[in-house]
C-alpha cells in the first residue's frame, strides 16, 4: 500500500470512524452502482476498498466470487490470447503483474468515464449482464454417439464467460496495430453496455445461445 493510500485511510478513520466508507482507489463510489439481473448478485463483488488486491487469498470453492469484480478483470488481462488450448504470441506488456494489469484497467475506467459522463464501474456491469449467456451446448454420448445438449450456465460461469469474452475480444482488435490495449477494452466494454453487436462479446453470446436452441 502506498504512502498516500495510508494516510488517506488514517484521515478517515479519525472522521468516520467505523461508518466511513471508501471509494475504490478513492475515485469511484461502489453505493452507486447498481445489479439489474438478480441472478449474478451473488457472485459479483462490489465491496468498496481503497485497494483492491486479495493476494491469492481465496483458495476455496467459488472463491472467485469473493474477488473483487475489477480485480478479477485484471487477472483475465493477464492472459489475453487464451484461446482453447492455444496461446496467441503474448505482448510485451503481457507480464501477469498486478501493476500492469492494474494500470491497464484504471485506464479503462477513466477514459469510459470521460466518454459516458457516468459512473464507469456501473458502466462494466451492465456490459457483464449484457454479454454473459444464459444457454450453452455440451457434448453427451448415447450409444456411442455424440449429440450437443442445450444446458443453463450457471450465474459464476456466465460472469467469467463475459469477463474473457470481454478481454479476448479487446486484445484481437489492438494486436500488431498502433491502437493500445486500454482504449481497445474501453470501447468493447461500451459496445457492450449499449448492446452493440461491434462488441465481439456480444457476438459470441448470440452464438452460444443459437447453437443451444438449435440442441433443444
Amino acid at each position: 500500500m502506498t504512502s498516500r493510500c495510508i494516510c488517506l485511510l488514517r484521515v478517515r478513520l479519525r472522521r468516520g470512524g467505523d461508518k466511513m466508507k471508501f471509494k475504490v482507489f478513492d475515485l469511484y463510489d461502489m453505493d452507486e452502482v447498481e445489479l439489474s439481473d438478480v441472478a449474478l448478485k451473488p457472485y459479483i463483488n462490489l465491496e468498496s476498498k481503497l485497494l483492491i488486491k486479495s493476494q491469492g487469498r481465496n483458495l476455496w470453492k467459488f472463491s472467485s466470487a469473493k474477488v473483487h469484480i475489477l480485480e478479477r478483470m485484471a487477472n483475465r488481462i493477464a492472459v489475453p490470447g487464451h484461446v482453447g488450448k492455444k496461446h496467441k504470441i503474448i505482448t510485451s506488456w503481457g507480464s501477469g503483474k498486478y501493476e500492469s494489469n492494474m494500470k491497464i484497467v484504471l485506464d479503462v475506467l477513466e477514459m469510459i468515464k470521460k466518454r459516458k459522463k457516468e459512473n464507469p464501474i456501473q458502466v462494466l456491469i451492465r456490459a457483464i449482464e449484457n454479454c454473459s449467456p444464459r444457454d450453452e451446448t455440451t457434448t453427451i454420448e448415447y450409444g456411442g454417439a455424440r449429440y450437443p445438449q442445450a444446458v443453463d450456465v450457471s450465474p459464476l460461469r456466465r460472469i467469467n464467460l463475459a469477463i474473457r469474452w470481454l478481454i479476448q475480444g479487446s486484445y484481437q482488435k489492438c494486436f500488431g496495430k498502433k491502437k493500445k490495449m486500454y482504449e481497445s477494452l474501453a470501447n468493447e466494454i461500451m459496445f457492450a453496455s449499449d448492446g452493440n453487436m461491434e462488441s465481439y462479446a456480444m457476438q459470441k453470446k448470440n452464438e452460444s445461445e443459437k447453437q443451444a436452441d438449435a440442441a433443444r
